[in-house]
């Protein structure tokens, strides 16, 4: 911490830097004393102040920078020399002291402003994506959320979930392309899921909604000369029936892990991309599927179904890894399948990666 109680990042602790400057003094000092005036070391104590500024608080650098000034008058006045060379040493030595200072002092001003950036990202996220665990009257939402730019913590890969009269409506959607302009977009389809979600009592008067939403965020963006997008989107209303409504515009289907093994939903032929409607032969249909009790239902993006291993590129295998991971509970299964997706590409993500396992909330 500062003196004002500010925080500056990873600093040296007390220990540490009393010792270290108290044992390199010490080891510096008793060269010099051995070598006589044949070969001056203690000039070499004014790198001090500059490691501390590096590593440690304001108050430690000008603590060091005091420190390194009196050990290096002590040496001096001790072994004698041209008094003209002593005092040009010593002003260098002071000198180089008060710039390790204000080096230090706009090293701790940074990392603030990293901090405080740092954390207006994490409350931003806090608020467009909802931390998971989440448990709803209809089901227990588990997952995993990873932007690929980890600076922004928000990406173009999105989920949320809302409770309305209607019954327990899961959204998980993937924007075309990355940067900021795809995360507009994405906060523009959760603004819209949000509220249709609510007012809404079909899926498709969801959808509907989110397709609109899409739409005039492109019209924006062809305004100002940013690319348009398309979204890929799976959208499912859960109510107390042992089956689950889904539409799927252009999204990867559900996978349902369910007495011991998994496989892929079989929606049909997904309808179209949002933004895109007014090029599609007909509406967007829905379709239902079984969701009975001590099943799991997995949704994800193609940050996960498109990882490929880097050394025949072969994609990621999620439909085996769920049945030999069918045992797994619930609760663990997406961070299971983060880290053994890190471990499959053997790399950082190179896209957003987006996972949810859902399971019927006990009465």
């Amino acid at each position: 911490m500062t003196d004002g109680g500010r925080r500056e990042g990873p600093n040296l602790s007390t220990p540490v830097f009393v010792a270290g400057l108290v044992v390199i003094t010490t080891v510096v000092a008793a060269l010099d004393l051995l070598t006589g005036t044949a070969v001056r070391l203690f000039p070499l104590l004014i790198f001090l102040p500059a490691i501390v500024a590096g590593l440690g608080t304001v108050r430690q650098t000008i603590f060091a920078s005091v420190w390194v000034v009196l050990a290096a008058a002590g040496i001096t006045t001790y072994l004698g020399g041209e008094l003209d060379d002593n005092l040009l040493a010593g002003g260098f030595t002071a000198v180089f002291g008060a710039l390790s200072v204000l080096g230090c002092a706009y090293r701790v001003r940074r990392e603030e402003e990293v901090h405080r950036l740092r954390s207006a990202a994490a409350a931003l996220q806090r608020l467009i994506v909802r931390p998971l665990p989440l448990r709803t009257t209809d089901v227990v939402i588990d997952g995993l959320y990873q932007p690929v730019e980890e600076d922004t913590m928000v990406g173009g890969d999105m989920y949320e979930v809302a409770v309305s009269q209607y019954g327990t409506r899961v959204l998980i959607a993937d924007v075309q392309g990355k940067g900021l302009s795809a995360i507009g977009t994405a906060l523009a389809v959760l603004g819209s899921f949000r509220e249709a979600a609510y007012r809404e009592e079909t899926l498709a008067g969801v959808v509907e909604a989110m397709e609109n939403s899409v739409v005039r965020q492109n019209t924006f963006a062809a305004t100002t000369g940013e690319p348009e997008r398309l979204v890929t989107a799976l959208v499912l209303d859960i109510g107390r029936r042992p089956e689950v409504e889904a539409v799927d515009c252009g999204h990867i289907a559900p996978y349902l892990i369910h007495d011991g093994a998994a496989w892929e939903v079989n929606l049909g032929e997904p309808s179209v991309p949002l933004g895109v409607a007014a090029l599609a032969p007909g509406p967007r249909t829905g379709a239902r599927f079984a969701f009975p009790p001590g099943a799991t239902l997995v949704l994800c993006t193609d940050g996960v179904t498109e990882a490929r291993d880097p050394h025949d590129g072969a994609f990621y295998p999620l439909e085996e890894r769920l049945r030999a991971w069918a045992p797994v509970p619930p609760e663990r299964l997406a961070q299971a399948l983060g880290e053994d997706l890190r471990a499959f590409t053997e790399a950082a993500a190179r896209d957003d990666i987006a996972i949810l396992t859902l399971r019927r909330a006990e009465s």
